[in-house]
Parts: structure tokens; C-alpha cells; sequence
């Protein structure tokens, strides 16, 4: 008789690792006749979008561009000014082998270090360098073992609940909209923007997804210093083809503005302008599966071997959707300085154990533009972190994240010199974990049994507590069934050490 194996096929939680590389900045950027000539450089930034992810066999292709910010104070007086520029990049990380169906790819980054410097009046030189940092985790299809029968096999099943990755998509989209100034402006100074999405909805082969983005805009007036802020709203509707996803698949999509542009509209002089939107949409799809593993196997008829092995799943923890307020606090080194305005970035977010918990972390900086007692302008940074609580520290091994940051808020006061931040961030995506339980990838059967002496019928084993049923009836080569029903038990892992009955073969 032929020992028979059934067999399926899961998604399974595969390798992952951390690679880093380097992007060199190198550019000079034109004051366009329209902005104030260069007094000064107050600060310059970069900011990467990544457009496109694609990982092939030792290789993960990145296509974007860097978002290249000088703010200067410009000549006689004009204040504090803004100009940038885009640079495109293509950049190749090197990668580990490693095996995969699906995939995704947390990117992010952090400036190394930029020199910036006024080569004249309308000429900027920037140069630097731009840190990449890509974290992949990787799902594979795998066989496991999900039954065995005949041979008199004995096995110990085990419930493996886990979900399938059945999209990542990472799309740019653009959304306008019509607004008008409360006040004609003079410049430009910054814009920035969270979106919110309103109806996500699930139709077999597509999505639509509909929201808001909510922009924020700095601007001047006149020969004003102070700048004035004003609000607009952009609504997006988007339908994406997105191949397998059906009405049961558990959705999540977020919407992150990475640049803003506005352009006058309608008659000259009218005041109405069209406030233009570029977003990065996330979508991310998954269906949950459970599939009953074979833990372990034995005969009571025969010798047999088995081969065993890791699996992991992947599991939702959980969803993020909230906003959490960091503050910071220092002394500015004049203490006559004028607040103008104030800005909050951050870096990528990662896990990593804090005080006892496993975290949600992310380093942020806040830079404030002060004008000095010498009615200069100059920037400050004072750093913030990030911190969501999300399980006991001993399981941060166990979790990735892929969030996405949007800062919708950021208040600055300046008191005595002393400068006061409090920023709201919003924090989106989800939160995943890894189930690791040992599975038997193969069994043979050997020689028969010796057969116990057929006048023994009943034998006595004293077991101690937090022994198996199933190992005690492997020990004997009888069933674990029959233990249980001679034993009259219904546990299969003994609470208290007593003495059980061992049924005889035959």
C-alpha cells in the first residue's frame, strides 16, 4: 500500500532586505525674470518622487526625480523668495537573489548634504548628494502538504491564515481646479497639501477612487513682508483597471501631493486662477486565504521519515489612519528674530522598538525662516520624531510597514527667542506581520513494524505537563484518537502531569 500525500499550493511570505545608494545633485537653476534677483541663499532642500518601481533578478529599477527648493531673500527688500527645479533620475539598486511572485518596495530617502551658492543674481549652483533607501519584502508561491492518508498515518494538522498581495499599485495622477485669491499675489512662496479619500469602491477588475486634496498656499501681496495663507480644494476621481481584484479583497488606497502649480484663469484681471495638482495614488489589495498545514506525520504501521520546513505568512496587523501630533522646542540664537514662516518635512518611517514597543517611527525636521535684528533672513531646524505604538517590542522583527506621511499642519510661535513647533501628521497604510509555523514537506515510508506481543492490551505512561498527545501516541505507534478515547480526554496538550493508559496494537 502506497502512502498517499495531498498537496497545495499558498502565498507565502518570502525574503526581505534593506539596500542603499546615492543620487548626486548637480544643477544650476535660473531666477526667471518674473522673481526678485538673489540677496541671499536662505536654505535649499531636495525631495524625491519615485514614479516607477520594477525589480528584476538582482535588481531594483527606480524612475523619478528630485525636487530641487532654493528659498532666498531677494534684492531691496522683496523678502523671502522661492524657486525650484526638477531633476530626473534613473537609479539601479543591487540586490540579493531572491525569489519571488509579487513583491513591494518601501522607498525612501534622506538629503546627505547640499551646497548652495549665488553664482550671480539669477544664476543658483546647487550640488550634493541625495540618500536612497529601499526596504524589499518579497511573497513567493509555495507548496506545502495539507493531508496524508493509508499506511496507517497519523497526522497533526494546523491552521495557516495569512493574505495574498493581489495589487501594488503606485500611479501619479493630476487634478485642477478653479479658486481666486482673497488678494492679488505678489509671489508665491510655498504650497503644500494633504488629500483624503472619500469612496473607495471595489468592482471586478477595477477600483474608483474618489477624494479630496486640501492645499495650503503661503503667498505675498505687494511690497507686504508678512505672507498670507489662504486655502483650495481640488476633488480627484480616478477608475483603475487593476487585473484579479474582486469585491471580496480587502483595499486600502492613499493619495500623497508631491507638487502644485497654480496659472492664472479666465479674463486678465479677473482674479480666478487654476490650482493644478500632481499625487502619488497607493493602492494596495489583499485577499485573506486559510489552509490547514500538516505539522507533523507518523505511522503505526510503519517507519517513516519526514521532512520539514519553514512557512510564512503574512498577516494584516493592522491599518493606520491617524494623525498624531510632535512638538519641539529651542532657543534661537537672536532673540529679536521675527518668525516669517515654517516648514515640516520627514523621512521615510520605519519599525524599530522603543521603550518596550514596537514602533512606528519617523525622524522628521521643522525649518523656520526668521529675519534677524539685521533684517536678514535666516533658517533654523529643530528636529522632531515620529512615534505610533503598535505591539510589544519583542515582535518588531516580525512587522514592516508601508505608510506614507502627509504633514497637515504646522504651528510656529517665537517668544524671548525662544521657538515653539507643533506639527499634525497624518499617518497612512498598513501594518504587516509574519507567522512562522514548521510544515512537513515530504514523507517516505521504510520497514514495517515490529508488532507489540498480542497479550499486552493496555500499557501505563506517566506524563507531565505541557506534553503532546500526539508525541506520546508517535512514542507508542498507536492512534492519537484511540489515546484520547481510552484516556476519555479532549486536550491535546496535557494542562496537569498524570497517568495515562496506552491502548495495545491490535
Amino acid at each position: 500500500m502506497e502512502l498517499k500525500v495531498f498537496r497545495d499550493t499558498l502565498s507565502a511570505a518570502g525574503s526581505f532586505c534593506t539596500v542603499k545608494s546615492e543620487i548626486p545633485i548637480e544643477t544650476e537653476i535660473l531666477i526667471s525674470d518674473y522673481l526678485p534677483q538673489v540677496f541671499k541663499i536662505v536654505k535649499c532642500f531636495a525631495r524625491m518622487v519615485v514614479l516607477q518601481k520594477q525589480m528584476q533578478a538582482g535588481r531594483l529599477n527606480l524612475e523619478g526625480y528630485l525636487r530641487c527648493i532654493v528659498y532666498y531673500q531677494g534684492e531691496n527688500g522683496q523678502g523671502l523668495c522661492q524657486t525650484e527645479q526638477k531633476l530626473p533620475f534613473s537609479k539601479a539598486l543591487e540586490l540579493p537573489a531572491l525569489e519571488f511572485s509579487s513583491f513591494s518596495a518601501v522607498v525612501g530617502g534622506e538629503t546627505e548634504y547640499l551646497n548652495c551658492r549665488a553664482v550671480n543674481q539669477r544664476r543658483v549652483e546647487v550640488r550634493g548628494a541625495y540618500e536612497v533607501a529601499a526596504s524589499i519584502y518579497t511573497q513567493l508561491q509555495q507548496e506545502v502538504v495539507t493531508a496524508v492518508s493509508d499506511c496507517g498515518a497519523e497526522q497533526k494538522p494546523a491552521a495557516l491564515t495569512g493574505v495574498r498581495c493581489l495589487a501594488g499599485v503606485d500611479k501619479l495622477i493630476t487634478a485642477d481646479n478653479e479658486f481666486a485669491f482673497d488678494a492679488v499675489p505678489n509671489a508665491i512662496l510655498d504650497i503644500a497639501g494633504t488629500a483624503a479619500v472619500r469612496e473607495l469602491k471595489v468592482i471586478s477588475g477595477k477600483v474608483v477612487v474618489k477624494g479630496e486634496i486640501r492645499a495650503g498656499i503661503a503667498y505675498r501681496t505687494g511690497d507686504e513682508q508678512e505672507l498670507k495663507s489662504q486655502q483650495a480644494a481640488i476633488p480627484f476621481n480616478q477608475i483603475l483597471d487593476v487585473e484579479g481584484i474582486a469585491e471580496d479583497c480587502r483595499c486600502f488606497c492613499s493619495v500623497e501631493p508631491v507638487g502644485f502649480t497654480v496659472a492664472e484663469d479666465g479674463a486678465e484681471g479677473d482674479g480666478k486662477s487654476r490650482l493644478t495638482v500632481s499625487a502619488l495614488l497607493h493602492l494596495r489589495a489583499y485577499r485573506d486565504y486559510e489552509v490547514e498545514l500538516v505539522t507533523d506525520v507518523f505511522s503505526t504501521r510503519y517507519e517513516t521519515t519526514v521532512e520539514t520546513r519553514s512557512i510564512a505568512a503574512e498577516q494584516l496587523e493592522r491599518q493606520l489612519d491617524e494623525v498624531v501630533t510632535v512638538q519641539a522646542a529651542g532657543q534661537l540664537p537672536d532673540e529679536n528674530a521675527r518668525l516669517m514662516a515654517c516648514f515640516a518635512s520627514f523621512g521615510a518611517p520605519e519599525i524599530a522598538p522603543v521603550d518596550g514597543k514596537a514602533m512606528l517611527r519617523a525622524r522628521g525636521v521643522v525649518t523656520a525662516f526668521c529675519e534677524n535684528s539685521l533684517d536678514e533672513i535666516e533658517s533654523y531646524e529643530k528636529p522632531v520624531e515620529l512615534l505610533v505604538p503598535l505591539a510589544d517590542a519583542a515582535r518588531s522583527e516580525l512587522l514592516h510597514a508601508e505608510c506614507w506621511l502627509s504633514v497637515e499642519e504646522v504651528g510656529c510661535a517665537v517668544s524671548g527667542g525662544m521657538l515653539d513647533v507643533t506639527a499634525s501628521v497624518r499617518v497612512e497604510g498598513m501594518v504587516l506581520s509574519r507567522c512562522v509555523i514548521s510544515s512537513v514537506a515530504n514523507v517516505t515510508v521504510g520497514e514495517q513494524l515490529t508488532p507489540a506481543a498480542p497479550e499486552i492490551a493496555l500499557r501505563i505512561y506517566y506524563a507531565h505537563a505541557g506534553e503532546e498527545i500526539f508525541e506520546i501516541a508517535r512514542r507508542f505507534h498507536v492512534s492519537p484518537r484511540e489515546m484520547r478515547s481510552v484516556n476519555s480526554l479532549e486536550e491535546e496538550t496535557l494542562s496537569a502531569g498524570r497517568r495515562l493508559l496506552v491502548p495495545g496494537v491490535g
